[in-house]
């Protein structure tokens, strides 16, 4: 058995069972790929991929177990090379980070700038996505960190730290009777359409459970994960917008009027996490803490060694105030 060959089995599995994708982001051949797998497979006398002639249709019962741990081989693997690439160049390498746009938009680009400018050497990537794909990303190792507000508390091998909490604002054009009104109630919210994101994004369930909880039925007539794309549809009079507050520029979007809806709706938490026993080096510290200021070294390093205990983990963050958005 060969780390090549876990390799292989585990970027198949993850490149949707297209062995020609596989050895394209591998810059290797793709008969080199099919070979190796089946001498794996011969090896362990169990088969990872069913196959019908020449294609692989779907990963086994079997293979879903050894993808799984050829998974966990290849990410103590790659935390090696991080300690070794610690002490011999701690401040090279590779920072991989998964959000949404919200996030990637409007909470990161300062934090990024002033990061890159103190680690030039550092490869920052950053993948977007639902909630749920960045947690599953941050999951399975794919990238370092996962920043999301939806979704990060259904894994439970992620280390979840919270960063900032932050609340809404409800975007209408300036003639919008809304804007007339002395005080913003759900009750007169729910009288017009209503834009806003995709359930799983950004908050979504608050601003539900908000309505569910006075016995409201919003008419939501466009759903978008991207807050400039509801921004725009309510430039179109679509409807009343309802976005994170951070996503309202005075600047771009002074032909729009922001209402606090601080009030009707619960504020929610941005937080960061990262798998278990991942290797911290010392540039992904000092990511965590531009981004959210509190988190410290010896605050992330406490969640580090109780992420087990959920009891000792909301211990860590407890008398810690968050700042707001």
């Amino acid at each position: 058995m060969k780390l090549q060959q876990l390799r292989y089995i585990w970027e198949v599995a993850h490149h949707d069972l297209n062995v020609s994708a596989t050895a394209q982001s591998l810059y290797t051949s793709q008969p080199g790929i099919s070979k190796q797998i089946r001498l794996l497979e011969d090896e362990l006398g169990v088969e990872v991929f069913a196959r019908s002639g020449k294609h692989l249709t779907r990963v086994t019962p079997a293979g879903e177990t050894i993808i799984k741990v050829a998974g966990e081989i290849l990410r103590k693997v790659e935390g090696i090379k991080q300690i070794a690439q610690e002490f011999s160049n701690e401040r090279k390498g590779d920072l991989a980070i998964a959000t949404t746009h919200t996030q990637a938009r409007y909470a990161l680009p300062n934090v990024i700038q002033s990061f890159i400018k103190e680690y030039p050497d550092v490869s920052l990537h950053m993948h977007q996505g639902t909630p749920m794909q960045i947690s599953e990303m941050a999951s399975d190792g794919t990238v370092d960190f996962a920043i999301a507000t939806e979704a990060l508390d259904h894994f439970s091998d992620l280390i979840m730290m919270p960063c900032y909490k932050w609340n809404r604002c409800v975007i209408v054009p300036k003639n919008h009777p809304l804007v007339q009104l002395s005080e913003l109630s759900l009750e007169e919210l729910v009288k017009f359409p209503l834009v806003t994101y995709v359930f799983g994004f950004t908050g979504r369930s608050k601003l539900d459970e908000a309505f569910s909880s006075k016995g409201l039925n919003p008419n939501v007539v466009f759903t978008a994960a991207d807050a400039d794309v509801i921004k725009t549809y309510v430039r179109l009079g679509l409807g009343v917008g309802i976005i994170a507050k951070m996503a309202y520029d005075e600047t771009i979007d002074s032909d729009l009027v922001a209402l606090d809806a601080s009030k009707l709706f619960t504020a929610s938490t941005t937080k960061i996490g990262f798998r278990k026993g991942t290797f911290l080096r010392g540039y992904m510290y000092e990511f965590i803490n531009r981004f959210a200021p509190h988190l410290t070294k010896e605050i992330i390093d406490k969640a580090y060694h109780c992420h087990s205990n959920k009891t000792e983990l909301e211990e860590v963050f407890q008398g810690i105030k968050l700042p707001v958005y």
